[in-house]
């Protein structure tokens, strides 16, 4: 399951294989996480492990930590600092070490996801997030990190399914009971869509756009092509 407490994986890879980090990000309602499993399939068709998991979670204290931060109100730089402090205990226990094994680490949402809901859609400092995400992610604190030749860890490719706010309300309604993100008026998630857009900007080489407004399989189809040109079937 794409949101069990602990991430899925597959066998081990081979350890000359180098491993391969992508994240999905998108507002609630983008139909992202759908599209994680057929990735994960296409993956280890090639014989590759893979390892999915989830923001916030992935760890068994970072899924308490989850469960407070998306069910209780709280100041917004400590909601921040607890997005953080979940996504260190994901990246020193997970990430990072499944990335050192040379497995790909397929991650529904990460740090993009605090600079969209937290800088954008609560309107916190993006500068102060831009400090804890250098804090946080910072290589040379994370051993299993070492030889991916970047100061603060990054992933290799993001996929934003991008979507109009309203159209994801109106997927989302009566889907389930909301949480507090997901039970926010249509403008706050207009603001959200504005972070992940300044996201993008700043980052252009690993974010990919997939337009989530449309079917099921044009979506699929997309993000096959996406991936498929980013990181090519290895040659047998």
């Amino acid at each position: 399951m794409l949101h069990a407490n602990t991430p899925a994986q597959s066998a081990a890879a081979p350890p000359s294989t180098q491993g391969l980090f992508i994240t999905f990000e998108g507002i609630d309602g983008a139909g992202k996480s759908t599209h994680i499993a057929a990735v994960a399939d296409w993956f280890a068709g090639q014989g590759r492990a893979v390892v999915s998991t989830r923001e916030p979670g992935g760890t068994p204290l970072a899924e308490q930590i989850r469960a407070l931060a998306l069910r209780q109100d709280m100041d917004a730089l400590t909601e921040a600092l607890l997005m953080f402090a979940a996504r260190r205990e994901h990246l020193a226990q997970v990430i990072a070490p499944a990335l050192a094994a040379g497995k790909v680490v397929l991650c529904d949402r990460f740090t993009d996801a605090t600079f969209a809901y937290q800088g954008g859609g609560r309107g916190f400092a993006w500068q102060t997030l831009r400090a804890l995400e250098r804090m946080v992610q910072a290589a040379d604190s994370l051993p299993a990190a070492a030889g991916r030749g970047a100061r603060v860890l990054q992933p290799d490719l993001t996929l934003w399914f991008d979507l109009p706010p309203a159209v994801a309300a109106r997927r989302l309604s009566g889907a389930r009971a909301p949480d507090k993100f997901e039970a926010q008026p249509q403008t706050f998630f207009e603001a959200v869509r504005a972070g992940y857009v300044r996201r993008q900007r700043e980052n252009p080489r690993r974010f990919a756009r997939i337009d989530a407004n449309q079917t099921l399989q044009a979506v699929a189809q997309a993000v096959e092509q996406v991936v498929a040109q980013a990181h090519p079937p290895r040659a047998a």
